[in-house]
């Protein structure tokens, strides 16, 4: 009777409606930031390993997902197409000019602290070889040439942000665009000759000595011109 009026004991049968926080998660965890990059980084070198055997054209994004070890949905949901797969790689060069601006000792020259402090390739041990054959593909490969200029674009912000501290000058204004145009213009090209000096083994010491000193000498005419000749 109870039952057909409705009146039954929530007390007894009801279950209390758990909130969506508070319930337990299943399935993976999600991957934390870090995670997901060390992920990209790992794809970027079977990539480029894949590249150099086989060369763009013939490399498929099947080959690149079987040689990282996942699946082919979880590569083009980390890249957008195969030659988009070096930009990790292609990020450690430009990393590198990025963090030794912002170590830029405010007493010092730029040209002075690159000869003292800038390196090619950011935590360049593991990956250097890798980097620098990416970027003498760019050469040939026009894929990925667009890709690394993108990328070297995209980086000029940044680069505008220490100048503009120490021009006293806003960011954005011209005058500052075009000195991180022109710092990121020197840097591709002193790169761009770089991997034509280097081996197998990575980079002489005397050919990494005079990188930086092509750096550091073109930093300094773009940042401190000649006086006109009267």
């Amino acid at each position: 009777m109870l039952r057909r009026l409705g009146c039954v004991n929530t007390d007894r049968r009801a279950k209390r409606e758990v909130p969506v926080a508070e319930r337990p998660r299943r399935g993976r965890p999600p991957a934390s930031e870090q995670q997901r990059q060390q992920q990209r980084l790992d794809i970027s070198r079977h990539a480029v390993a894949l590249f150099r055997q086989h060369g763009v054209s013939g490399t498929s994004g099947e080959q690149i997902a079987r040689a990282a070890g996942i699946s082919e949905r979880t590569l083009w949901r980390c890249f957008r197409s195969k030659e988009a797969c070096v930009e990790p790689l292609l990020s450690k060069s430009i990393d590198a000019f990025r963090a030794v601006l912002r170590t830029w000792p405010p007493e010092v020259e730029l040209a002075e602290h690159l000869r003292a402090a800038y390196t090619p390739v950011l935590d360049g041990a593991e990956d250097i070889e890798a980097v620098l054959a990416v970027i003498r593909m760019t050469h040939d490969e026009p894929a990925l040439r667009a890709t690394y200029l993108v990328l070297r674009e995209r980086a000029e912000p940044a680069f505008a942000e220490v100048l503009a501290a120490r021009m006293g000058l806003p960011a954005d204004s011209l005058e500052v665009r075009m000195q991180a145009a022109a710092t990121s213009a020197a840097l591709r090209e002193a790169t761009d000759d770089l991997v034509t000096s280097t081996t197998a083994d990575g980079i002489p010491p005397a050919v990494l000595q005079e990188h930086r000193e092509h750096v550091a000498d073109a930093l300094r005419r773009l940042t401190h011109p000649p006086a006109p000749s009267i």
